[in-house]
């Protein structure tokens, strides 16, 4: 693991050595995995959604705190439009908070009651948001400790209006008197330093973790992600004001199809966007199955190869990175005197 480097409001907000952290990843951010990120110095995130039992739940918190040492790790809520879909995560917040569990993120409807409970229990949130103008509306409404607002670029919901991270981050440290942390797009360490340059925090990242050799899903799927250019994305159910960002598979093909004839009944999409067809393709290793998250940062996803080393290559490339920014600075005190 590489020494820290970079001190920001984030890595003391955490605790963690680098400015760098991942974000849940549906069915593949489980134990193995996120401790592995905390290992090599970064904060990671176990999706609740994953494990809807509260026995499994348990048994992988358990198994995560085993991994890292004891050292703080975090869990992931997400709070769907489908309200249906959200009745596991008071109990799973609960759960999470007897274990130990103070590090949060949180996504999607904006999730007052599990922030306050968080805070109430001493522990840090940030919350995920896809603009600014929802970043502003967080940090004003909720008393999170961070906000992450993610750029057109990243996988799974980009949101609707899809502007791009370089955009967002500047505009987010203006406007937003927290924490920032940036994500979409993000795969190598220059764009780490970058982001802190334009004065977030942290990157968030997740496409280019997914090559990971802690991440259980199958070899062909982390091959199609290595193979992939940026342009192998597709951007799917915007008509459904839901907008997706993964590989550009037969499914997200078959759904984009839907859309150009302006189909409006969900039931139609039903058998495309199940999470089971996801999770089976994870497993099985068919990539043409389910609407798999992916952004544009597989580009920079080259190798198989454990997390720590991923985590490596992206510290030493932001270091490098501010080294060239040194390189070429004129320097303060000679161009005032020109």
């Amino acid at each position: 693991m590489r020494p820290q480097r970079f001190k920001t409001r984030i890595t003391e907000l955490f605790g963690i050595d680098h400015p760098i952290v991942a974000g849940g990843l549906m069915w593949l951010a489980d134990a193995a995995y996120v401790a592995a990120v905390v290992n090599a110095g970064g904060m990671g995130f176990i999706t609740a959604k994953t494990f809807p039992g509260p026995g499994e739940f348990e048994a992988e918190l358990d198994k995560a705190t085993k991994l890292t040492g004891g050292k703080p790790f975090g869990v992931n809520l997400y709070l769907s439009v489908h309200t249906d879909h959200n009745k596991d995560l008071p109990a799973q917040l609960e759960i999470a908070l007897d274990k130990g569990v103070r590090h949060f993120e949180t996504a999607g409807l904006p999730p007052l009651d599990f922030v306050e409970r968080i805070k109430d229990a001493g522990g840090v949130v940030f919350h995920k948001v896809a603009t600014v103008k929802h970043a502003v509306s967080a940090a004003s409404k909720l008393p999170v400790d961070a906000i992450a607002v993610v750029g057109a670029e990243c996988g799974g919901h980009p949101g609707l209006n899809l502007v791009g991270s370089i955009v967002q981050a500047p505009l987010a440290v203006q406007r937003v008197d927290k924490p920032i942390l940036i994500g979409g797009g993000i795969g190598t360490g220059a764009q780490v330093a970058a982001v802190l340059a334009m004065g977030a925090d942290a990157a968030l990242i997740g496409t280019r973790f997914l090559v990971a050799s802690e991440i259980w899903s199958h070899d062909a799927i982390k091959q199609r992600v290595i193979d992939a250019q940026e342009t192998d994305t597709a951007l799917v159910l915007a008509s459904m004001r839901n907008t997706f960002r993964g590989i550009d598979n037969a499914t997200t093909r078959a759904i984009a199809e839907l859309e150009r004839q302006g189909v409006t009944d969900f039931e139609a999409y039903r058998p495309y966007v199940m999470g089971l067809a996801q999770k089976q393709a994870y497993t099985e290793g068919d990539p043409e199955k389910g609407i798999l998250s992916m952004g544009q940062a597989c580009v920079f996803a080259d190798r198989i190869e454990p997390v720590e080393a991923i985590m490596d290559r992206l510290i030493d490339d932001a270091v490098a990175a501010a080294g060239r920014m040194g390189a070429i600075s004129i320097g303060g005190t000679a161009a005032a005197a020109e």
